[in-house]
């Protein structure tokens, strides 16, 4: 897992002031290696990633149950953002003391980060019209070809630099789900016509490709407007960036999607579609509750990764929400899970156990590195002192 250094956001300068060694500190202390530690913050945002599990298969309970209203399905992956303002507001409200002002985003990040969340409204309109088409299991493991799509976007736009582990884990989890689409029945539901299969089959993948686009552009974005002057430029941002960030995404995402409601008539066709839901009105109610707070707690997740780590790490951890997708669409909605759905589903387990182990050595080879050169500055110094000494 990605990791970011131990610096504490209150406090950037006592603890820059700790890490620069003075000339009173013992050559032995200034030439420990750096030690590198998960922050709290990256475990934190991806087990909200794996809570919003239930987001997708609410979605297809509200497809299978009758619902058919695609901007209403993609507000529902946007429109939990009002829940994160009662923490934001106490979490501006207890660092008050370095200025709310200082917390708030800077305004061309707020802009970029309004047309990104128009971008995902249609990313969300365009999954709507594949899972409406497809088996939670099939669109799942469609979804996942996302991180080809994040690895190559990153690629492009942030620098990434791939790794013989990183590109195996691409590759893998990109096959892995076009082994569905090797046939035309394959993973298609009994009775489903082959053009509409295949309609929602490359809607997935549209889907997909505006997901894995987003996910590196608000890194980018972050990374361009989000940079403040002065000693906290270096510090990893506080948690109330993440939530900044994701209402702001979050409203303009779901200004879209309402707008595209009021054309479609979703406002007028809800009460009917209520009152003919498979499992009864108050259910079709719950459902959409229940989905739109599962949907933010996975979006609030992803947007954590990126922010606190990386983009590429937060198309991984969509990645890993596959076989909890698959085992819940077998469990809840009874669906089938035939044997190429079972190639697809240990291609891409192979895949994020590769990209696991390959960022494992990664940092220790880099942990290695800098405890050579650190070594070397300290051998260089003896030898400055002794040259030095009369």
């Amino acid at each position: 897992m990605a990791t970011i250094t131990a610096a504490s956001p209150r406090a950037p300068m006592q603890e820059e002031a700790k890490a620069m060694p003075s000339d009173s500190t013992p050559p032995s202390a200034s030439a420990s290696p750096t030690r590198y530690r998960p922050s709290w913050l990256v475990i934190f945002s991806a087990c909200l990633v794996l809570l919003g599990a239930g987001g997708p298969l609410l979605l297809r309970v509200y497809f299978v149950h009758g619902g058919n209203r695609l901007w209403l399905s993609a507000m529902l992956q946007l429109s939990g953002w009002p829940l994160l303002l009662p923490p934001l507001c106490v979490s501006l409200y207890r660092s008050r003391r370095h200025g709310i002002l200082n917390l708030l985003l800077p305004r061309r990040l707020v802009g970029a980060a309004a047309v990104l969340g128009g971008l995902y409204a249609v990313s969300c309109f365009v999954y709507g019209l594949g899972s409406q088409a497809l088996p939670l299991s099939t669109s799942s493991l469609l979804l996942a070809t996302q991180l080809a799509f994040t690895a190559v976007f990153a690629f492009l736009f942030v620098g990434l630099r791939f790794t013989p582990f990183s590109a195996n884990a691409v590759v893998l989890l990109t096959i892995g789900p076009a082994v569905l689409g090797v046939g035309p029945s394959s993973g298609k539901p009994a009775g489903q016509s082959s053009k509409a299969y295949w309609t929602g089959f490359c809607e997935a993948i549209a889907a997909a490709a505006l997901a894995g686009l987003v996910l590196p552009l608000v890194e980018v974005a972050q990374a361009k407007y989000g940079c403040r002057t002065g000693p906290t430029a270096k510090v990893p941002p506080p948690y109330a960036t993440v939530m900044q960030m994701q209402a702001v995404m979050g409203a303009a995402g779901t200004a879209v999607c309402l707008l595209g409601m009021a054309i479609k008539g979703d406002f007028q066709a809800m009460p009917k579609e209520a009152a003919e839901f498979g499992i009864g009105t108050t259910n079709y109610y719950l459902v959409l509750i229940w989905d739109a707070v599962s949907w933010q707690l996975l979006n609030l997740g992803i947007m954590g990764l990126i922010t606190c780590a990386s983009s590429l790490l937060a198309g991984i951890m969509i990645a890993v929400l596959l076989p909890l997708s698959q085992v819940l669409a077998v469990i809840f909605l009874h669906e089938k899970f035939d044997g190429t759905k079972g190639i697809a589903l240990v291609l891409s387990l192979w895949g994020f156990v590769s990209y696991l182990y390959g960022e494992k050595a990664q940092k220790k080879r880099e942990i290695q590195k800098m405890s050579e050169q650190q070594e070397v500055a300290l051998a260089q110094k003896n030898a400055d002192m002794e040259s030095a000494a009369p």
